[in-house]
């Protein structure tokens, strides 16, 4: 890809703060189950809110986890980020009180983000879910969104979920094991593909590598303790760690760079423009 294809400069970047491990669910698909220790949380908030104030331009912060309605200074820390003029979007399980809820969307008015509700049906009664749903997204200002992963039990259900859900965007995201997308059979690949792919992505498993990507200039991914990657497939690699956010070393990059990865499970890149999309091949599982 030559440089004259190369995305655009992204006025707005993006930061994927997993701000704890913290989890009030165990899902049996869950991504993060094998982690060392469940129970950590971001401490430090007044480095953090700090460290993103220093970051160059505008940037919008997508809190995620673990829950981060779990850490106990959440609200104060999204009036803090808000305060900065900072975007502010959450992935969330949706378990918190209504009334907390309602109070992040008050918090998040004046410049709101995406607010993504992950519906794990292993725990949480589809129809409970979507009523209390479209109560916070009448309140919410920016765009929400409702999200699920395909494990087996559930693919047959998400086609239906999907009309129930609507008018709200509903995304399935294929399981992982290990990491990698599980070995779905052809008739299951198809009916992941007829409700969109991965996050609406029409594949399996996207891949862009090669392709130019502002990740690690105008996207990073954080964790709780602030080390910082170029984004989610570097993490998972460990590989192009750009430093950390509260002990100096950070060094984000400052142009687009060619994607290395042949799985990307990034979806903030496509879908604000810092990568392009199309033609984009799919990959079975």
């Amino acid at each position: 890809m030559s440089a004259e294809e190369a995305p655009e400069y992204p006025l707005e970047g993006v930061v994927s703060w997993n701000m704890n491990t913290t989890c009030n669910y165990r899902c049996t698909y869950c991504t993060q189950r094998f982690l060392d220790d469940r129970t950590r949380w971001a401490k430090d908030l007044p480095a953090f809110i700090a460290a993103f104030a220093r970051l160059p331009g505008d940037w919008e912060i997508k809190l995620s986890g673990g829950e981060p309605f779990l850490h106990p200074r959440f609200l104060d820390l999204v009036g803090a980020l808000a305060a900065q003029g900072r975007r502010v979007s959450v992935v969330t399980n949706l378990s918190a009180k209504e009334d907390v809820l309602l109070r992040y969307a008050a918090l998040t008015a004046a410049r709101p983000g995406v607010l993504s509700a992950s519906l794990h049906l292993e725990y949480a009664d589809p129809d409970a879910f979507r009523e209390k749903l479209l109560r916070v997204a009448a309140a919410h200002a920016g765009r929400t969104c409702v999200t699920c992963v395909a494990t087996r039990a559930n693919l047959p259900r998400l086609a239906a979920l999907r009309e129930a859900f609507a008018p709200l965007s509903f995304k399935v995201q294929p399981e992982k094991q290990d990491r990698d997308v599980i070995d779905y059979g052809q008739d299951e690949q198809d009916a992941l593909l007829a409700l969109g792919g991965h996050n609406g992505t029409g594949a399996l498993a996207p891949t862009y590598e090669g392709r130019m990507c502002w990740a690690g200039a105008r996207y990073l991914i954080v964790d709780d303790r602030g080390d910082a990657w170029r984004c989610y497939p570097a993490r998972r690699a460990r590989t192009e760690r750009l430093g950390n956010l509260l002990d100096g070393t950070f060094r984000p990059r400052f142009a687009p760079e060619p994607c290395r990865y042949s799985y990307c499970n990034c979806t903030i890149p496509r879908e604000r423009g810092m990568v392009l999309p199309s033609p984009l091949p799919h990959r079975s599982a």
